[in-house]
């Protein structure tokens, strides 16, 4: 459920909203428990997504290192490896 959260920090080129927003969502998504919310709590939801996604930018795009940034290449081909090796 968690799939689109990932380290998003330190990558060139940076993370996109599109990303953080979906780790946002996942989170969400997993703290509450719901893969949709019903209308009641539809506003809630988006809002708290949102507010989820603000933080996780200022996280991203606040955070300082002196190492050099990951090429995202690199690291999916890294992830789908490990995909084979476990899931053959």
């Amino acid at each position: 459920m968690c799939r689109n959260i990932r380290p998003l920090f330190n990558f060139q080129p940076p993370a996109t909203d599109e990303e953080i927003r979906d780790a946002a969502l996942q989170f969400v998504r997993k703290i509450s428990g719901f893969q949709r919310p019903s209308q009641a709590n539809a506003e809630l939801f988006e809002t708290t997504v949102e507010a989820v996604a603000d933080a996780a930018r200022a996280l991203v795009f606040g955070l300082e290192t002196a190492a050099p940034p990951k090429d995202r290449l690199v690291e999916a081909a890294r992830r789908r490896a490990r995909n084979a090796a476990r899931f053959g």
